[in-house]
This record gives C-alpha cells, sequence and structure tokens, in this order.
C-alpha cells in the first residue's frame, strides 16, 4: 500500500525523521536500512521484521517487482525529494530508506552449539570504525563465514552506515556479541575451535597456515592490534608485505585471510 506523504512533519514518518542523529543515539531495538541493494537483502532475510518504507517517488516504479514481497500491512511512504531530504535532515540520494526490528542477540554459545561440524567464524575486538566492520561483514558473507562473533567494544554492524558498506551482509551473517574479548576467545576454545589471530608480530605466514575442521579468525583495531593476553593464548598468524610497511587495512585483511582459509584444504 503506498501511501503518498506531501507533509514533512507528518507523525507517521516520526522514525526517519533527523537519520543521522538517530543513527548516534539509538532507535528502540529498531535500524535503518538504505539503498536498493541493501532493501532487496532485507526482504529475504526472514529474521529481521520491516515495519515501514520511505520511498522517493522516482524510486517506486524500480522496486515494483520488490514491493510485492512486502506483507500488505507494511506502510510504504512516498515523497518528492524535497519532502524526504526534509525529513530525513540532509539530501538522501538513494531516496529508499526501511526501518525494521532487531532481532534479540542469541548468546555466543548458543549461536556457536547451532553451526554445523565444520564451520568459520570471525572475531572482531575492539573495532571502532564502522566502515571497517561494514566491509569485513561483506568479506564474510562472500566468503561464507558461519557467524561473526564482537566484543563490547566493537561498533554495531546493524549502524545504517555500517549495512550500507557491506552491501547488506550484516544483514545475511549471523552475530552476537560476547561479555568480554577473552569470554568470546575462550568460548570459541571451549568449542573446539582454532583461534587464528592476525597480527604483524605473528609467529607463522598465512600462507602456510591449513584451516582446521572449525576454525576461528580473529581480528583486532588498525593501530594498537589484538590485545597481548589474546595473542599468547591463540595462534597468531602474519601476512608480508614489502618493504618493511606492517599494516593492511583491517577489512583488507580479512578479505586476503577469509580467501586463504576457504580455498585451502
Amino acid at each position: 500500500m503506498l501511501i503518498a506523504l506531501s507533509d514533512p512533519d507528518d507523525p507517521r514518518i516520526e522514525a526517519y525523521r533527523a537519520v543521522r542523529e538517530r543513527d548516534l543515539v539509538g532507535r528502540q531495538h529498531r535500524f535503518v536500512a538504505e539503498g536498493e541493494v541493501v532493501l532487496r537483502v532485507l526482504l529475504r532475510q526472514p529474521r529481521f521484521e520491516i515495519e515501514s518504507l520511505l520511498l522517493a517517488e522516482s524510486r517506486v516504479e524500480g522496486l515494483s517487482d520488490a514491493l510485492p514481497m512486502l506483507s500488505p500491512a507494511i506502510p510504504v511512504y512516498t515523497a518528492n525529494r524535497q519532502v524526504m531530504d526534509a525529513i530525513v535532515g540532509f539530501p538522501i540520494h538513494r531516496g529508499i530508506l526501511a526501518v525494521a526490528r532487531r532481532p534479540p542477540l542469541p548468546s555466543i554459545e548458543e549461536i556457536l552449539a547451532g553451526l554445523p561440524e565444520n564451520a568459520l567464524v570471525v572475531g572482531l575486538v575492539g573495532l571502532a570504525n564502522h566502515d571497517n566492520v561494514g566491509g569485513i561483514f561483506r568479506n564474510a558473507a562472500a566468503f561464507g563465514a558461519n557467524a561473526v562473533l564482537l566484543d563490547p567494544e566493537t561498533c554495531d554492524p546493524l549502524y545504517r552506515k555500517a549495512i550500507r558498506v557491506s552491501v547488506g551482509g550484516a544483514l545475511v551473517v549471523p552475530f552476537t556479541r560476547a561479555p568480554a574479548a577473552d569470554a568470546l576467545v575462550r568460548a570459541l576454545q571451549v568449542a573446539s575451535f582454532e583461534v587464528i589471530a592476525l597480527s604483524p608480530s605473528g609467529t607463522e605466514i598465512l600462507s602456510q597456515v591449513r584451516p582446521a575442521r572449525r576454525t576461528a579468525l580473529l581480528l583486532g583495531a588498525e593501530g594498537p592490534g589484538l590485545p597481548p593476553d589474546l595473542l599468547a593464548r591463540t595462534r597468531t598468524v602474519s601476512i608480508p608485505m614489502s618493504g618493511g610497511f606492517d599494516s593492511l587495512n583491517v577489512a583488507t585483511t580479512s578479505g586476503i585471510a577469509l580467501h586463504h582459509l576457504t580455498r585451502v584444504e
């Protein structure tokens, strides 16, 4: 059901008002998805409950094949470009937004117990950059990682920009949070995962690593990297670089490592 809007102060679209500011303060167990590619991914994910859509009038026709996937009870609001920009608080060039509910996060033990006998998991420790988290989820989805585990300091993968950078990967790959980085590693080890920690100081070279039946790839923030106590408890691996340069973007690193771990037998 298309609902045309002419008033940017219409109370029915309160959830879309001042999108950037609400990105920072939260939305009471909801999140915003932006763009056509992300929306099409969201529509295929039954674990997320879509509450409404807000579309620029010019984008409706291009979604004519996707909108029938929505329940008839879900409102689809449309507005011209000026009204939509006034609602969200900035020029929204993609012209496509959706509000959906976050499902409750399972415990780390629950998510690991539900994985297959052969599994690949990514663990993130201290990643505060939404672009990097989005890029890692994109790589995790592309290479078939079974889950992503986050420590408390890692930023929200359902932040609007992180979802967009992930090209919807953050909606595809299951994830949850551990109460601490130490608890994340401990839970992986209890579940029989070999934990491979990427670090410039790693004692092994990635190209020589053969993945175990259950493997976890542990990544830290650029700069500080992974804490020494976690490195001491895991298998440390490095990616050699030329000219003494010892730093790759962490999202790029994840892509190289996941490609290797999923291609080597």
